[in-house]
């Protein structure tokens, strides 16, 4: 017990981590932004790879890749315009964006489950 106590105390803390500060004009940070949402909004829970090649499709002016889309997506995370759910079937975790107003429909059948079949004799 004693150990635990001196492992545990012997830890450093979690560096705080400073806000985002977006380096774009305001004007052109909320035109990507509400692009953004409204794919969301539309598409339901997204994965960054799917709201990478939704964004595309619509062709957004001001998006410069993908990693900036990911930085926009954690700003829009910290002011709570968005919200991050993990959708973990198996050893598998897959995380969605998603918006606040929307129902998380992430119903995947566990593998192996099976049971709800009829069997015949």
């Amino acid at each position: 017990m004693f150990a635990t106590a001196i492992r545990y105390i012997a830890k450093k803390p979690k560096p705080k981590m400073k806000p985002i500060e977006l380096k774009m004009p305001p004007e052109q940070t909320q035109t990507i932004t509400r692009v953004i949402f409204d794919v969301l909004k539309e598409h339901g829970p997204l994965t960054i790879t799917d709201t990478w090649e939704r964004l595309k499709e619509v062709g957004v002016r001001g998006l410069t890749g993908k990693r900036h889309m990911k930085t926009i997506l954690r700003w829009m995370r910290e002011r709570q315009k968005l919200r991050l759910i993990c959708n973990h079937v198996g050893p598998h975790k897959q995380f969605l964006y998603t918006t606040w107003f929307t129902k998380p429909n992430t119903k995947q059948a566990r593998p192996g489950n099976v049971s709800s079949q009829p069997k015949l004799p």
